[in-house]
């Protein structure tokens, strides 16, 4: 049984027993800012526990022993960014998604090679101009800080390959500011696991 805890750790019970096999424990280092302390569990591959550290970085560690095998920057933490959902793994993509639309961040969701941790695609929740949906935006660089941020872990259907993944608040949080219909704020998406394609 493995379990995550505030403070960046991930413990790992016998379920038989009860005894306690090994615990992770990640520091976070200074200047990095967490504000919700929450995480919603890990996702399992094989050999592997991947865990989303509230900072933005992806870990993969050993199941067996808790020891890291690899760590990926989601994103930079003094830039707004941070995490708080289990990543979802699908056809050997480790898929996360990025918090912090309170701090003005753009919005996305990455995917990685769970064996490798090396980021395979990347697709934003709010538009860049000229992108579809950006219409839906004020002229200007609101899709800079529009939010969208994806605060829960999506669902996968292996038989059309795509990831649904729903997003939150746009920024700044008085939608007047910003008028129009912000896609993909509070929004569902269909992403393809392979590519991270937009599908609907």
């Amino acid at each position: 049984l493995f379990v995550t805890s505030p403070n960046n750790q991930v413990i790992a019970i016998d379920v038989k027993s009860g005894n306690l096999l090994w615990r992770y424990r990640r520091p976070l280092e200074t200047g990095m800012n967490v504000p919700h302390q929450t995480n919603r569990g890990v996702a399992l591959y094989g050999d592997k526990v991947l865990y989303a550290a509230g900072e933005a970085v992806l870990v993969a560690l050993d199941a067996r022993t808790g020891r890291e095998v690899w760590t990926a920057v989601v994103a930079d933490n003094k830039s707004g960014y941070y995490t708080t959902l289990a990543p979802l793994v699908a056809a050997g993509v480790v898929m996360v998604g990025a918090s912090g639309g309170e701090f003005g961040i753009r919005g996305f969701v990455a995917g990685f090679d769970v064996e490798t941790g090396k980021e395979k695609w990347r697709t934003y929740t709010v538009p860049a101009p000229g992108e579809p949906g950006s219409e839906t935006w004020p002229k200007g660089d609101h899709w800079k800080t529009g939010g969208a941020p994806v605060w829960v872990t999506g669902n996968y259907d292996p038989e059309t390959n795509l990831a649904y993944w729903g997003t939150g608040n746009g920024g700044p949080t008085i939608g007047d500011q910003r008028p129009g219909d912000n896609l993909y704020v509070t929004s569902t998406l269909a992403l393809d696991a392979a590519t991270g394609a937009i599908k609907g």
